[in-house]
């Protein structure tokens, strides 16, 4: 994967360079000072992912990332924890706080390829629904899934995991058509990024929920709805 990374501060782009280079799967393209620079080079060069800091003079990480109209892949570093929500929201792979450690980079860079990967099979479509399934286009065909089979869903960027008893699936789909398209008498959104299976929810409190052994936080904007559904079907 082509990186590039852009900072203003200099030891942070020693770090994130010297982070790459010891990656066998990642080559770093340029080190970028700004959001000016950055945009030159998205011009000329392939760029497949970018380490984006948020915090910099005249445009920043945030601003920069909205203002693409075809991102790259993108991984927010910075020192301020405040701006991870708005940086999720606009589909960052992952957000690293510094001083960043290489084995939390190591992460953020794996849930990179993963989502590469995905973005290479160009034929992926939403969902469709019928009856008491759900068809799945995925890796170039349709997979039918019981509703009954569906453990949980998880947000990933512009994709959703659905995960069943030993494997996922991942498909193009936004969280909220995917909230509206699965039958409210079994699926709940507990979280921005988790909907869940009310009916192999496993145990639960007001902040977390475990499903098939996978421990699932429960977002305090979801937590009286859910609470109230498992009450409510006689599950508590």
């Amino acid at each position: 994967m082509n990186c590039i990374a852009v900072d203003d501060e200099p030891l942070a782009l020693d770090i994130i360079e010297a982070y790459v280079n010891k990656h066998p799967e990642l080559s770093l393209v340029a080190r970028c000072n700004n959001a000016a620079e950055a945009s030159e080079v998205l011009k000329t060069h392939k760029v497949d992912l970018m380490f984006l800091d948020i915090n910099m003079p005249e445009i920043s990480g945030l601003s920069f990332v909205k203002s693409l109209e075809k991102k790259p892949l993108f991984i927010f570093t910075t020192a301020y924890p405040d701006y991870a929500v708005e940086g999720f929201e606009l589909n960052a792979i992952d957000y690293l706080l510094k001083p960043i450690a290489y084995d939390r980079f190591e992460k953020g860079v794996e849930k990179a390829k993963e989502y590469y990967k995905i973005k290479q099979n160009a034929d992926v479509a939403e969902t469709d629904l019928e009856s008491d399934y759900i068809f799945v286009k995925a890796n170039q065909k349709l997979i039918k899934l019981a509703y009954s089979d569906i453990y949980y869903v998880e947000a990933f960027a512009d994709y959703v995991k659905i995960f069943l008893a030993d494997k996922k699936i991942v498909t193009l789909q936004t969280m909220k058509n995917m909230e509206k398209k699965l039958p409210e008498d079994m699926f709940t959104r507990v979280h921005r990024s988790f909907i869940v299976n009310r009916k192999l929810v496993q145990s639960f409190s007001t902040s977390m929920c475990e499903v098939n052994d996978v421990k699932i936080p429960i977002g305090k904007n979801y937590k009286e709805v859910f609470v109230g559904l498992m009450k409510s079907n006689n599950i508590l």
